[in-house]
């Protein structure tokens, strides 16, 4: 990687240790990562790095060698603490290379030999402390030559490795799906990176000579073993590819142990999946939302039992389907768990004693995995053949197929049985790891350090026996160990090869063979017992290494089948139904509702379900008015969701559904500034529909809302009208559009354009309150009602008549003439009495010119509020002078 660097000779001062040069050696190879330097039972930071360990661990920063030219700064923590402070670094968007001691210090007399074992950085980590278990964590690298961009995506942590190939705005979509934790790119290309996406993205460079086909190429034959990459489908993406060897290289200089455990590499394919942009996943709120307590659709659909299962239906939510086989083949394993309640309880039961077998699979995949995570190994092993016997005995095809790719790789679940014990501790060092009879000299060491006392006894016992002095005894001392003491009465019993050692006043001690070699087992047995079951444990890991693909298969097959009981349990839940999906251009849904927000409907509210039907032939485009709050914009969404849910392979809300295939959904709704880019509102607005009408498709899903507010009323207007004209023109797509929006001026549309027609959201009017009814019927309507919605607002009486008058005026007006008069009109606020002047009056003339002079035709009611106010301030100045 780039920020590696050769070291050279280190110069040593005087002041420097021999540590301290070892330690410069080290950092000067990773010049930009926090380096965690192990010494002792410790992790120490030096220099700028402890400064910043300090701020962001919130642990003491200490000097050493305060005042003199050595003078550094120091900040660290115990090594058993690595999982805690590791994981604040890893978020607080540091990369860190940890730095363990390679050799034994009671081993060697010189300084510990040390050595870099890992770097994590954000997008390259293992340890769950870091990782959210609910979603991936991709490392991404992208690249482009001209108008083709490559993006490549590995999560070490699941041994995921995708890449794509497109246009910019494809691989935009591919980014805002996968969500990348950390993004690779070309050193020359950084600016150009940051002109298009901004600061959203952690990213690292790399020198430009790593993103070139050649060496791409050749790091990834390297690393699969093969000869041509077309058995993986990616042979004829070229920039694709280099940014997929950006990604090897990156994680091979990573990974110093080189296990980089990514067995295949796949392609994305954009004809396979729904176009949804960026705009349309935040408007949606598909996964996340700008409101921290709202809910999303994933939050109403995952209903998972596996980490692995969580993830899978996030990809799927972000990622669905066009190929009508896929999602029939999903609905039909859905339609079938939603009607045997038994079976999904037991499928779920299962599921839970699963675990998280595909990250799990990772880390041994790189030998570091413990104990306990291996335990749950087992536990997924043995509920994979019961798993196989249900999906067999089911009749279903579909999940007979799943069934037949499970492995329950038996051999593998052997080992583990026969080698580690029940209940392992976490890690290896605390003992008790392994299970009896695994070795012979390991079971001798455990007898020995458990059960001394009884050995020295069985000891004694043989010798008593063999000698026939009864008397004899075995004891310990700090001088020469375990000895044999007889007392001169039976010192002429002593066998030849025994060697005496001390001579008493009364006995004789003597040592022998046995006993050495006992003295030997015993004073370091417990030591050699953790470093034998350390050997063994990694001799299994090895053994287990051989199992990555068949346990990562089992981990998707089961994370399939996870998501599919998920939607099936959300189907029973909700009063879901199986949408009806076909190659038509027709959608038709019955009593429709939206998922999310039905969820949040207070106890006894009922929420109003709507129908919806679009053609290209009769009805391509529905324009809907209607008061603000009277659910225009959840009707949009609803629609949209609705849609996705069915091509996932979920059911629907809705009492029945007919969705004709759509490959983009496309949502203009809402906007805010988007300031640090020096846009506005409008500005906003106007490139995200730019980008819908220059990426149409006849099979495109459009929602627009409110087109054209954040300008002018006629510009608005003006802008709507040509969108929903261009959309009924267009002569290649006629793209089925929700068109919501308070501009009763477009209801002229449905007379003259023959697909056009107009509906409206249903109100009920009492006196000077209106009820929202929410019920979606045909014909325009003529009133937006957004004075009453700022009067429930609480909006001051004051502002709210007078709003009143003037929207009368404004919808009765012709000319200035008709304002002008509104504006001579004398009314009492807030018990201000107007004073009455002469026509000759200069005040009056002056309010008179300013009235002239405003253009009604650009005039917002908000403005119009503003130029009175301003007037009211001139006669009040005047009148006051008149007082």
């Amino acid at each position: 990687m780039s920020s590696e660097v050769k070291a050279g000779p280190v110069k040593k001062s005087r002041e420097e240790t021999p540590l301290m040069v070892q330690y410069n050696a080290i950092k000067a190879k990773y010049p930009d990562a926090l380096l965690l330097f192990r010494i002792g039972d410790f992790y120490e930071t030096f220099n700028e790095d402890a400064i910043k360990a300090s701020r962001i661990l919130g642990i003491v920063l200490t000097k050493r060698g305060s005042g003199s030219a050595s003078e550094m700064d120091l900040a660290g923590f115990p090594y058993h603490s690595l999982d805690t402070y590791l994981p604040k670094l890893v978020r607080a968007g540091m990369r860190v290379a940890i730095c363990d001691q390679l050799e034994d210090p009671k081993l060697t007399k010189n300084i510990v030999k040390r050595g870099v074992t890992e770097v994590v950085t954000p997008g390259v980590a293992f340890s769950d402390k870091i990782l959210d278990h609910r979603s991936n964590n991709f490392l991404s690298a992208i690249y482009n030559s001209g108008d083709v961009y490559g993006i490549a995506m590995a999560d070490v942590s699941t041994g995921e490795f995708l890449v794509a190939q497109g246009s910019r705005i494809y691989i935009d979509k591919v980014m805002q799906g996968f969500s990348p934790s950390e993004i690779l790119v070309s050193r020359s290309l950084l600016k150009i990176f940051e002109q298009q996406y901004g600061q959203k993205f952690y990213t690292y460079t790399l020198d430009d000579w790593i993103f070139s086909e050649d060496y791409s190429k050749d790091v990834l034959l390297k690393h699969f073993a093969v000869n041509s990459l077309k058995g993986f489908g990616i042979e004829d993406l070229p920039v694709a590819v280099i940014a997929a060897g950006a990604v090897m290289h990156y994680l091979q200089q990573t990974q110093q142990s080189g296990q980089v455990q990514l067995k295949r590499i796949a392609r994305v394919e954009e004809e396979q999946y729904v176009w949804l942009d960026k705009f349309t996943i935040r408007n949606l709120e598909l996964v996340n939302s700008s409101n921290e307590k709202a809910k999303t659709l994933l939050d109403v659909l995952d209903k998972t039992a596996t980490p692995m299962g969580a993830r899978m239906l996030r990809r799927w939510l972000l990622l669905p389907l066009k190929d009508l086989k896929l999602i029939e083949e999903r609905l039909q394993v859905v339609d079938f768990l939603s009607k045997q309640d038994a079976f999904s309880l037991e499928l779920v039961n299962r599921l839970r004693t699963i675990g998280d077998l595909e990250r799990i699979t990772s880390r041994i995949a790189i030998r570091k995995t413990n104990p306990r995570e291996i335990i749950q190994l087992r536990r997924a092993l043995e509920a994979i053949p019961l798993q196989q016997k249900q999906s067999f005995a089911s009749g279903n095809p579909q999940l007979k197929i799943i069934g037949e790719q499970l492995n329950p790789c038996e051999s593998l679940h052997n080992v583990i049985c026969k080698t580690l014990t029940d209940d392992p501790p976490a890690m290896v060092s605390k003992g008790g790891v392994i299970r009896k009879g695994v070795s012979a000299e390991l079971d001798e060491l455990r007898e020995i350090s458990f059960s001394g006392k009884d050995y020295l006894l069985k000891i004694q016992q043989e010798e008593i026996q063999k000698t026939g002095i009864t008397s004899l005894k075995i004891a310990y001392n700090n001088v020469f160990g375990y000895y044999i003491e007889v007392t001169n009465v039976h010192k002429h019993k002593v066998p030849a090869e025994w060697v005496r050692k001390q001579t008493l006043a009364n006995a004789e001690r003597y040592i022998t063979d046995e006993l050495k070699h006992y003295e030997e087992k015993i004073l370091g047995a417990e030591e050699k017992i953790l470093q034998l079951e350390d050997k063994l444990f990694n001799d299994l890991l090895v053994e287990l290494t051989e199992w990555v693909e068949p346990l990562q298969l089992n981990a998707v097959c089961l994370a399939k089948l996870d998501c599919l009981q998920s939607f099936s349990a959300v189907s029973n839940m909700y009063n879901y139904t199986r949408p009806v999906l076909n190659d038509s251009f027709i959608i038709d849904i019955k009593n429709g509702r939206h998922p999310v927000l039905e969820q949040q409907m207070q106890q006894g509210e009922e929420y109003i379900a709507n129908d919806v039907y679009l053609d290209q032939e009769n009805q391509q485009i529905i324009i809907i008015t209607g008061p603000n709050m009277a659910g225009k914009s959840a009707l949009l969404r609803q629609t949209a969701l609705i849609v996705l849910m069915a091509q996932i392979g979920c059911f629907v809300p809705a009492q029945s559904a007919t969705i004709g295939l759509v490959d983009k959904i496309f949502t203009r709704v809402g906007a805010s500034d988007n300031i640090s880019q020096g846009e506005s509102t409008f500005m906003v607005e106007m490139n995200e529909t730019a980008s819908i009408l220059n990426n149409l498709s006849p099979r495109s899903l459009l929602l627009l809302d409110e087109i054209g507010r954040g300008t002018s009323t006629y510009d608005g207007i003006s802008i709507a009208w040509a969108i929903a004209e261009y959309l009924h023109e267009h002569p290649k797509s006629r793209a089925r559009t929700l068109f919501a929006t308070h501009y009763h001026e477009l209801n002229e549309m449905a007379a003259q354009f023959p697909r056009i027609k107009n509906y409206n959201v249903a109100i009920k009017e009492s006196g000077s309150r209106i009820l929202f009814l929410r019920k979606l019927v045909p014909g325009g309507s003529e009133h937006s009602f957004g004075i009453h919605v700022a009067r429930i607002a609480g909006m001051p009486d004051q502002v709210v008549r007078r709003a009143d008058k003037l929207l009368h005026t404004l919808e009765n007006a012709h000319s200035s003439t008709e304002l002008i008069k509104a504006g001579q009109h004398k009314e009492k606020l807030d018990d201000l009495q107007l004073s009455f002047f002469q026509l000759d009056d200069p005040l009056l003339e002056q309010l008179r010119d300013e009235i002239l002079s405003t253009d009604i035709n650009t005039l917002t009611p908000v403005e119009a509020l503003l130029k009175l106010n301003e007037i009211k301030k001139l006669i009040s100045k005047e009148s006051s002078k008149g007082a």
